[in-house]
């Protein structure tokens, strides 16, 4: 029987080390091996001088090192870069390289579509293909990382954060998630910490619960609104798992994360869940979950509007006047800045291409229907300073 090759970028360490063993290698040659493919982007085993050609010669017949094919790159007039990948059968997927002062930030996506259907969401409004690879969420820092150096013309490391905000739901695709994410922290390969890799979430209860234990790092939660009649609206997950069940759990996360607080996201939505009194509810909400143990910040998120939404992006005047409601409040809150909305790279914008394998789409269509819409109009892009 044939033995299908392994893509080497999925393969954490420990996996690595069984691979070589296999083989006949020692750990050392793992790591070797390891250091070879992630921190100094290689993935041609010929090239790997100081491996043994024996073992090269092996190494070519058990393993690969590829990323998916770049079918586009999109550079925004803000210096954000935008990549899509052509993951096969149909699909492809968006990364985006943020560069801000300080920090380079890679966001990535960890599935083809998602499953989720946020109303606010175009990935989800595209619906769901399947589960990206280990290999393939490795692959876009893989690609975007030694992309840039040579572009840099440098060897020092480029991108300092990693966000798992693209295309798709990250606790849905746990098994693939967890690998990457211990290939991105290993100081033989990405060498990122904990507090620089974020996992964002709508949710999901059971895998942040999971997380908390396998692999914790800084933690993202899509709350966007202050009760479960509104979230269950926006974010149809919340039926399934409600605010009270999910703010407990992240309550618990807080003993293992690497970070003293976790960050609810917040799209700001006109005359949907930007209302004053909808801020002091956020409040309450806080004040109560905080004497159980809560700790948080709010990242106030301008709607980025696509056709077919039925939404509005809340006026900035409203979005400051929130901010502020829950700033007055002691509450650490901050409005993201739109970047790449040129080139459709920002927050909520990201949709590739996507075979709805699962009708999601459609779903969703039939649900926003029994809801009355909103008119859609042209607004303008709103970017302003964090407000702390």
């Amino acid at each position: 029987m044939s033995i299908v090759p392994v893509n080497l970028l999925g393969l954490e360490l420990d996996a690595l080390v069984a691979l070589c063993e296999e083989l006949g290698e020692k750990r050392f040659r793992a790591v070797q091996l390891f250091r070879w493919v992630h921190q100094r982007g290689v993935s041609d085993f010929g090239q790997m001088t100081d491996l043994a050609k024996s073992f090269r010669a092996k190494l070519a017949e058990r393993a690969y090192v590829a990323t998916a094919a770049i079918t586009h790159q999109h550079e925004s007039r803000d210096g954000t870069i935008k990549w899509l990948f052509d993951v096969g059968g149909g699909d492809a997927i968006e990364a985006v390289f943020i560069p801000e002062e300080g920090r380079n930030t890679l966001c990535v996506s960890s599935q083809a579509g998602c499953a989720v259907g946020c109303r606010f969401c175009f990935t989800g409004h595209q619906g769901f293909s399947r589960n990206l690879s280990s290999a393939e969420i490795v692959g876009q820092l893989w690609y975007a990382e030694h992309f840039l150096r040579k572009r840099l013309g440098g060897a020092e490391r480029v991108i300092s954060n990693v966000v798992f905000m693209g295309m798709g739901e990250p606790l849905q695709n746990y098994r693939n998630l967890v690998p990457a994410l211990r290939i991105l922290l290993d100081d033989h390969g990405y060498g990122l910490s904990r507090r620089r890799v974020t996992v964002s979430t709508s949710g999901v209860v059971p895998m942040i619960d999971r997380l908390a234990q396998d692999c914790p790092v800084a933690l993202a939660v899509s709350l966007h609104a202050p009760d479960d009649t509104l979230r269950d609206y926006l974010v149809p997950l919340n039926r399934k798992h409600p605010i009270d069940e999910l703010l407990r759990s992240c309550i618990q996360y807080l003993q293992y994360a690497p970070r003293d607080f976790l960050t609810f996201e917040y799209c700001m939505l006109d005359g949907v869940n930007d209302l004053p009194q909808q801020a002091r509810a956020l409040v309450e909400l806080v004040r109560a979950y905080g004497m159980q143990g809560l700790r948080c910040k709010f990242n106030l998120i301008p709607f980025n509007p696509f056709p077919g939404s039925g939404l509005i992006r809340s006026t900035d005047e409203n979005i400051r006047a929130f901010a502020q409601i829950l700033a007055d409040a002691g509450i650490v809150t901050t409005v993201r800045k739109t970047r790449g909305d040129d080139i459709e790279a920002a927050c909520g914008q990201l949709a590739g291409s996507v075979q709805d394998h699962t009708h999601v789409a459609e779903r969703v269509k039939q649900q926003r229907a029994m809801a009355p819409e909103r008119s859609a109009r042209a607004l303008p892009t709103i970017e302003h300073e964090a407000l702390t």
